[in-house]
């Protein structure tokens, strides 16, 4: 049987690195304690989730992933525990910035960088200011006990696409980090809900556990509204942190039963892609 343990990781952040940093290597040491083998922090731990403005002075902060502080930091982690760590941060290659992904193996190294694929840009969340979408295309990487993990990071998280791409290249468990809350143009919209019934929808229609992490708190106004969780494969959920909680949670996956259940729906079986061609034609 092929099991292995996730952990997902969920908390505020302030406008210090090392104090972010420093909290963030609190609750993976948890996470490490309690048996998790993969641990997703949420999305840019390293500060306040700065897309809310545009403003130029802010591109002082990326850093390419050998220098990065946060990535260092969850490198000298990952090998003292020896777990994976997916790690996001705010990566400069030469003149280029991007939303960046390092997942860092239990040995310490970069196993590889993925770059944020879908970028938005609306109130609040004026990310096409500063990144360039993605031109790593979407990565998996071997897990624990030879298994394959899928990365997408926040704005991925919706696009049906991107679940099911990650599927095609082998992906046993889905891995979002994400920074979400508050929607600044109408103070009546909370997409908490929606948020997860997207990824619950990910992981009913392609048989895989989902893990999401997000940050919490409030930062200029803005309010992150948490509420990170683990489902199954049906769409259950086995662990979830409320909107205000600081903590992590973890679940155990039996892979094999996963496969068993993937095969009996059909969903791969059944698959047209002969009638898919509309899909990648730009409206």
């Amino acid at each position: 049987m092929t099991e292995i343990t996730v952990a997902a990781l969920q908390l505020a952040f302030s406008a210090d690195m090392d104090a972010n940093i420093a909290h963030v290597a609190d609750l993976v040491r948890e996470a490490a304690g309690k048996g998790a083998q993969v641990i997703l922090p949420p999305e840019l731990f390293e500060g306040e989730y700065f897309c809310r403005v545009e403003d130029e002075g802010l591109f002082a902060q990326a850093k390419p992933v050998g220098v990065h502080k946060a990535v260092l930091a969850m490198q000298h982690l990952a090998k003292e525990l020896g777990v994976y760590i997916p790690t996001s941060f705010f990566e400069a290659d030469g003149p280029h910035h991007y939303n960046s992904l390092a997942m860092i193996g239990p040995d310490g190294g970069v196993m590889g960088v993925y770059r944020k694929s879908h970028i938005p840009d609306g109130p609040g969340y004026e990310e096409k200011f500063y990144f360039r979408p993605g031109n790593t295309g979407f990565k998996v990487w071997p897990g624990p006990d030879a298994t394959t993990l899928g990365v997408g990071v926040c704005w991925d998280q919706w696009y049906p696409e991107t679940a099911r791409a990650l599927m095609l290249m082998g992906s046993e468990v889905l891995f979002y980090p994400t920074a979400i809350g508050s929607e600044p143009h109408d103070t009546s919209l909370d997409t908490a809900r929606l948020w997860r019934r997207a990824m619950v929808g990910h992981a009913v229609s392609n048989v895989v556990p989902v893990v999401a992490a997000n940050r919490i708190g409030v930062e200029h106004g803005q309010t992150f509204y948490g509420t990170s969780f683990i489902t199954d494969e049906r769409g259950d959920i086995l662990a979830e942190l409320g909107r205000e909680e600081t903590g992590v949670i973890t679940a155990t996956l039996d892979l094999d039963r996963v496969k068993r259940h993937r095969a009996a729906f059909g969903f791969f079986r059944d698959r047209r892609p002969d009638l898919y061609g509309r899909l990648v034609q730009d409206i």
